[in-house]
């Protein structure tokens, strides 16, 4: 930090000084700029704080609902696969977590601050590291954009006008519980459409520079669509999501044809296989 404020400092310095003769230097206008920066980052590292915890506690409400699938290698595997897409991101820096929970439903959530998991149903329709990737990606998306955490803070779940939860949320967790109710509620609930249509684009976008092929998501996005509605499977992602065929429309008007010279992989051989 005071490295940053006193490079700042000096920057400010070395573009005023060729003017000096003009200009009286402003102490107390530095000074007050330099307060306002200093204030902005702590409320920066407070709100960062508060998402880290909801999203620690959502985690734990739907690891409770559902547990990871126990195979380890599985579990590395695709969090060697969602860090390197993270990475690609505009917040590498977080603490990203991710899993695949033992569930038959195909589904994939995520919770505030880089907890995101993927059903066994889901996974078993993956037939290349590509598509897993454009699943995983489309999620990151979710994290980056704070979509659930923002649907928290409209509806008021958590005070962000304190520093309570901040404070307590590394060594209160019935506190943060109280605040944000089941937590897995709140991830399952349907976001806005434009939500998930977001995702959709930085989904493709992140798989791409991370060296994928672009269209990995929208495979799964047309595997997902030949489902039926009132298939259990899908019940709870129909309703939640906007119908497949949607949303590859939605991205064909976006991108229409912008990606298309890129030649990403889809590595096949690398996606891992399930245990029976």
């Amino acid at each position: 930090m005071h490295k940053l404020i006193a490079a700042l400092v000096f920057g400010v310095t070395l573009m005023l000084s060729p003017l000096a003769w003009a200009f009286e230097f402003n102490q107390d206008l530095l000074s007050g700029a330099v307060q306002t920066l200093t204030t902005q980052l702590q409320d920066d590292k407070t709100a960062d704080a508060e998402e880290l915890a909801v999203g620690r506690q959502i985690a734990g409400n739907l690891l409770g609902a559902a547990a990871l699938v126990k195979d380890q290698k599985l579990q590395k595997y695709v969090n060697q696969v969602g860090r390197w897409v993270a990475n690609q991101s505009e917040r590498p820096d977080l603490a990203w977590h991710f899993g695949v929970i033992d569930s038959g439903d195909i589904n994939a959530f995520a919770a505030p601050g880089g907890y995101i998991f993927v059903t066994k149903g889901l996974y078993k329709l993956l037939k290349n590291e590509a598509e897993l990737a454009g699943v995983l990606a489309h999620e990151v998306g979710h994290v980056v954009r704070k979509h659930h955490y923002k649907v928290i803070q409209q509806a008021k779940v958590v005070d962000f006008g304190s520093k309570l939860l901040a404070e307590k949320a590394g060594s209160d967790n019935q506190l943060v519980q109280q605040l944000i109710g089941s937590g897995a509620e709140i991830v399952a609930r349907g976001l806005d459409k434009r939500a998930e249509y977001e995702a959709d684009r930085m989904g493709v976008v992140l798989a791409a520079r991370a060296g994928y092929d672009q269209y990995g998501l929208v495979e799964v996005l047309q595997q997902m669509g030949h489902y039926s509605g009132g298939d259990d499977a899908v019940k709870l992602l129909f309703k939640t999501h906007p119908h497949p065929d949607e949303r590859l429309s939605k991205l064909d008007e976006s991108l229409g044809d912008q990606l298309d010279d890129l030649h990403g992989q889809t590595l096949p051989g690398r996606l891992y296989k399930l245990k029976k």
